[in-house]
């Protein structure tokens, strides 16, 4: 790409939901690799942040960010949900706009997340799935393979969670994992695709090492809003270096975890 970024008339609006709450093992930094991969191409871009009983016309906004937190936090958040965000959200998504969902954010899309000693915590149902408290974390560096209809990339990233996520029947899985644990261990499927929502238990953050997936986020977004994207190449000499060197340590089990 030439040094005079290439004028474009496209342009998105980034939602950070709860950024106070929501922001475990630096997953804000989604935001900054969306951000600035626009500002790349010249695709004008503007973040916003939603707090905590923050009012905002969320139809605005073409992507949303929604980052992990533990489980304390999701409890502070659904009285937040249910005085009406909740409600935007689910028409959000009804609408095709982009939602990337982290850990405890991916979770709270699903019905309830049931504690490991039968407490049940009821959260917004805009996805059919469930989360189960498991009895030991399921804990480490993984890979997975995306759906061909999430960009069919494999992604790295870093996964701490002790819940079990099982998905309905008309969920489709972001991918298959091909190291580590994913939703529950057991059926080797990781995150969600459902419509334009985008779950995953993939911490690190995810989209700086996995630049196709960053890219396949802002590609849904632009069709959505314009009915076509053409993104212009970037290089991603460094980032697909430190991807495919992260992606060999996982499946030879040489990484360590931290």
């Amino acid at each position: 790409m030439s040094e005079d970024v290439l004028k474009n008339s496209q342009s998105l609006k980034i939602c950070h939901l709860y950024p106070e709450v929501l922001n475990l093992y630096g997953d804000r930094g989604n935001i900054k690799c969306l951000s600035q991969r626009l500002a790349w191409r010249g695709i004008d871009c503007t973040v916003d942040q939603c707090h905590l009983g923050e009012k905002k016309d969320l139809s605005q906004y073409d992507i949303f960010f929604i980052g992990g937190g533990q489980d304390f936090e999701q409890e502070v958040l659904l009285a937040d949900l249910k005085s009406g965000k909740g409600d935007e959200i689910k028409s959000a998504i009804a609408d095709g706009k982009v939602f990337l969902c982290i850990c405890g954010g991916y979770q709270m899309m699903g019905h309830y997340y049931e504690t490991h000693d039968g407490v049940k915590c009821e959260f917004l149902g805009a996805v059919d799935f469930y989360t189960k408290g498991g009895d030991t974390r399921m804990i480490g560096n993984y890979a997975f393979e995306c759906g061909v209809e999430s960009g069919g990339s494999t992604i790295v990233g870093f996964e701490n969670h002790s819940g079990k996520t099982y998905l309905g029947k008309d969920v489709s899985p972001l991918g298959t994992v091909l190291a580590g644990f994913g939703n529950n261990g057991e059926d080797h499927t990781e995150g969600i695709r459902y419509k334009n929502v985008f779950g995953t238990y993939s911490h690190g953050p995810v989209l700086p090492k996995n630049p196709a997936f960053a890219d396949t986020l802002i590609k849904t977004a632009l069709e959505r809003k314009y009915g076509s994207s053409l993104l212009e190449p970037l290089s991603d000499k460094f980032e697909k270096a430190a991807h495919e060197k992260i992606l060999q340590q996982v499946l030879s089990h040489t990484t360590s975890g931290d």
